[in-house]
């Protein structure tokens, strides 16, 4: 099992900026796939980015050229680098990892850390 603990969310005025992290521990070895999503109140889980064990990064349309993701695996710890911030960014930031184990996929989440977008 991979437990997640994200970090860094608050409230930012719009343009602004933040960095999130998520701190990984326990089979690490095992993670493929990390990446973060994002829930925004009475809206459905959306992807915001991923990036997989070979560096290979996905961005939502909607975070392209603001939002950055990068992932430190010495560290076990994944970021995500959020400039020029928008109202609809608002929402709460989960981190995900995918493991695989004896050629079975898994999802593991953290408990999520909020971003508020207002000025």
């Amino acid at each position: 099992q991979v437990q997640l603990v994200e970090s860094g969310g608050g409230l930012v005025q719009p343009g602004g900026s933040l960095r999130l992290s998520c701190a990984a521990s326990g089979n690490t070895f095992s993670i493929s796939t990390m990446g973060w999503y994002r829930q925004a109140p009475g809206k459905q889980r959306e992807l915001v980015a991923t990036i997989d064990s070979g560096g290979r990064i996905n961005y939502a349309d909607s975070v392209k050229g603001r939002l950055t993701i990068s992932r430190d695996n010495a560290a076990n710890t994944l970021y995500l680098q959020m400039n020029s911030l928008k109202p609809e960014d608002t929402a709460v930031y989960y981190c995900n990892a995918i493991r695989y184990r004896f050629g079975v996929g898994y999802s593991d989440w953290g408990q999520g850390t909020q971003v508020t977008v207002s000025s």
